[in-house]
């Protein structure tokens, strides 16, 4: 069934015919991506469209890097090199305020990171065009975790990033 739907919006598409309800779809996406980068831009300190966010999945945790599109744009990567190093430390407390504010739902894993925050850990490092949050664990539940939260914010940051476990570089 499914592969049968997605054969007819492809059909639909390249003939340029609408599907009911495609247009409500389209749009209400849209909207929630536009209110995703609107929070963002208010919670992260950085815009959005000028920066770009990738999201790993490793076999001991993952990574949450962020960087400015343009190597000019200091004053982004400095929002980004102030904001990373807060978000880790956050994260480390077991708080995930910021990632529920931005994307106005509980994110999948956060329960989870909180109650095991101590078998997480989350290091900041800088890079040329922004920062780096390393997520490292051992426990398997933490790590089940840390690999639902960012395949959430692949997905609903519109990376474009894999989602296979890869090793870490």
């Amino acid at each position: 069934m499914t592969r049968t739907v997605s054969t007819l919006a492809a059909a639909a598409l390249t003939l340029g015919l609408a599907l009911p309800g495609a247009a409500q779809h389209d749009s209400a996406t849209h909207a929630r991506h536009a209110a995703v980068d609107a929070r963002g831009a208010r919670v992260m300190g950085f815009d959005q469209a000028r920066t770009v966010h990738h999201f790993r999945l490793y076999e001991d945790g993952g990574a949450i890097d962020v960087a400015v599109r343009d190597q000019v744009d200091s004053a982004d990567r400095d929002a980004i090199r102030q904001h990373l190093p807060h978000i880790a430390q956050m994260f480390a407390a077991g708080r995930f305020d910021a990632p529920m504010l931005v994307h106005d739902t509980e994110v999948p894993g956060t329960p989870e990171l909180t109650r095991l925050k101590t078998a997480v850990s989350y290091t900041y490092v800088e890079t040329p065009g922004g920062g780096r949050i390393d997520i490292v664990t051992a426990q398997p539940e933490a790590l089940a975790a840390v690999h639902r939260f960012l395949v959430f914010q692949i997905a609903d940051h519109r990376t474009g990033d894999g989602t296979a476990v890869g090793r870490r570089p």
